[in-house]
């Protein structure tokens, strides 16, 4: 049984450590825990990890936030997965700092990333885990504060809420997801 982990952020050492990328965070989290190796490849970065007999294919897009589409897509068809074991891993302004909701799928939300996702693989019927990080911002400064750097305080919090996440993911493919959701949301 094979799946494809997602991780969407953007790529470019300007944008490491920032709350957009918190997908690339889990991502690189599970493959450093599961001896994963990252490899360039098209339209992305890609590390394969086993976990009780399942493989689960880790992708980090190289097509940028708007664009994740392409990658997801591409990675779906090229290691023959359905779209019912693909799980997308995003931050989400609507949810408080550390919070995570795992949904069977859902709206995009605003989020521009599965907003390509759905027009590219053609709807929203994928899992996707969103990572609250916070919005804490004042008006108009909302692309500052996804695109900024996480505060200090964030930064001290962040290596539990990636290990918890890079949890869920594998429970999502070695439990299923209503048993990842029961086990993992909140």
């Amino acid at each position: 049984m094979k799946y494809l982990i997602a991780g969407l952020g953007n790529i470019g050492p300007e944008y490491v450590n920032t709350r957009h990328n918190i997908g690339f965070d889990v991502v690189d989290g599970l493959a450093a825990r599961h001896g994963g190796e990252w490899k360039t490849d098209k339209l992305g970065d890609v590390a394969t990890i086993k976990h009780r007999g399942r493989t689960f294919v880790l992708l980090k897009p190289s097509t940028y936030m708007n664009r994740s589409g392409k990658a997801v897509h591409y990675w779906l068809q090229k290691e023959k997965i359905e779209k019912s074991r693909l799980l997308v891993v995003i931050d989400d302004l609507n949810l408080p700092f550390g919070k995570q909701r795992l949904r069977g799928k859902g709206s995009d939300g605003g989020h521009n990333g599965l907003k390509d996702i759905d027009q590219v693989t053609g709807g929203n019927n994928y899992a996707r885990l969103r990572l609250g990080i916070g919005n804490e911002f004042s008006k108009g400064r909302q692309v500052d504060y996804v695109l900024g750097k996480w505060s200090q305080e964030e930064m001290d919090g962040l290596p539990e809420i990636v290990k918890r996440a890079g949890e869920a993911c594998i429970a999502f493919g070695s439990i299923g997801l209503q048993h990842a959701m029961s086990q993992y949301n909140g």
